[in-house]
């Protein structure tokens, strides 16, 4: 099993530019995480959930579209981009947004690069692919309602899509990178976590560059307040009381698994880390020690340096340590360390500035990248390529 050698940073063994998110904990068991992914030999699957919420619908929760009615197709669209790559001329263009480009487009150069098949896994959305994917429950079911409303979705509906996620995870057979794309997703986000008992009001961010965390705390506040759960309750109350259907498929699948030990890359931010507590409070804790054994997150630099203090700790930081001290537990978390300041594209270059962050599983990916060798400038001229694709290829509108 040939091991490429990690690049010291700061003394310690993971690649150029990385680092560990959350200051707690063990970092010897969090870099063991990272083994599984340096293995040549292997490619992994890679699996992107698409989802849909009507908490979506409120106006200025979300950037990833300029409106509700743009936000309908945004989970298509950056399936399309992320499948047949930017010099594809698409079904289902991508939403404006107010700077940058979609996360998507740096998903699909890294799997370009390691030559990787993603597959894309469609539940409770809007509109339905016209491409291959995975169909978990009846298209008619659609979103998942409001967070607001404290009944997001109907506890059978939970429980369905819950065994669904653990058979999709009992059955891996190879390492697995799970992606996501949720227009309004770091706020059902922040909505579970606080269900659980997080004090997490300041510690998610969200696609704006400027996430409105006012209106994120007000519409959790109402859909729990609605909900009326009782403290202690299950993951699957939660879920349907202010969950969305992809949070539900996730957190399953990590309970299922612990039964196949496969390992499991995270690629996201908060949306993760929501999915990975829920899994851990649905498990024992010898069984939850053995998933965290198995799980490792990677995000985006943009995201985990975002909002760091003078002494360097990010509202992520907090989050990841906040769920490790719940479950006594070291997680496995770590920032690629890739930038774009010296990229040829405007486009790029606004990742630096905020406007985009993360996305369509985007962190873990590039992480897995320099996992696999790859560098850090090589992945930015993989980028910078693929922009030079997408501006170049006609524009089809969808009819």
């Amino acid at each position: 099993m040939p091991l490429l050698p990690l690049t010291p940073s700061e003394g310690r063994a993971w690649p150029e530019g990385c680092r560990r998110v959350g200051h707690q904990g063990d970092a010897a068991a969090s870099i063991a995480a990272m083994a599984p992914w340096l293995d040549q030999d292997v490619l992994p699957d890679v699996l992107l959930v698409l989802a849909a919420t009507r908490t979506a619908e409120q106006e200025g929760i979300s950037a990833a579209g300029a409106t509700a009615a743009a936000r309908r197709t945004t989970a298509v669209a950056d399936a399309e981009l992320l499948l047949k790559g930017p010099s594809v001329a698409p079904r289902w263009p991508l939403p404006m947004l107010p700077a940058g480009v979609s996360p998507a487009l740096l998903s699909h150069a890294v799997v370009a690069r390691l030559g990787l098949q993603p597959q894309v896994a469609a539940v409770g959305l809007m509109c339905q692919p016209d491409f291959d994917h995975v169909r978990l429950e009846s298209p008619d079911l659609g979103p998942a309602e409001c967070l607001s409303s404290g009944a997001a979705m109907p506890l059978e509906r939970v429980n369905y899509l819950w065994r669904q996620g653990e058979q999709l995870g009992a059955g891996l057979q190879r390492p697995l990178v799970l992606a996501e794309c949720v227009p309004g997703g770091t706020t059902t986000a922040q909505a579970v976590l606080t269900a659980l008992g997080f004090e997490v009001g300041d510690l998610i961010s969200g696609s704006a560059r400027q996430p409105p965390h006012r209106l994120k705390s007000a519409l959790v506040a109402q859909g729990l307040q609605r909900a009326g759960l009782i403290r202690g309750c299950g993951a699957e109350a939660v879920l349907a009381a202010v969950g969305d259907p992809f949070q539900v498929v996730a957190a399953g699948l990590l309970v299922g698994a612990v039964q196949s030990q496969q390992p499991v890359l995270l690629g996201g931010g908060s949306q993760m880390l929501a999915v990975l507590a829920l899994a851990l409070h649905a498990l024992p804790k010898t069984a939850g020690a053995s998933l965290l054994r198995q799980v490792l997150v990677g995000t985006t630099a943009w995201l985990a340096d975002e909002g760091a203090s003078d002494g360097g700790i990010s509202p992520l930081d907090r989050l990841v340590d906040s769920i490790g001290a719940r479950f006594g537990a070291s997680l496995a978390v770590f920032a690629s360390g890739v930038h774009f300041h010296a990229s040829a594209h405007q486009a790029l270059r606004d990742y630096e500035l905020g406007h985009v962050k993360e996305g369509v599983g985007a962190g873990g990916l590039l992480l897995l990248a320099q996992l696999k060798g790859v560098s850090r400038r090589g992945l930015v001229d993989d980028c910078d390529q693929a922009m030079d694709q997408l501006l170049g290829r006609p524009v089809t509108s969808i009819s």
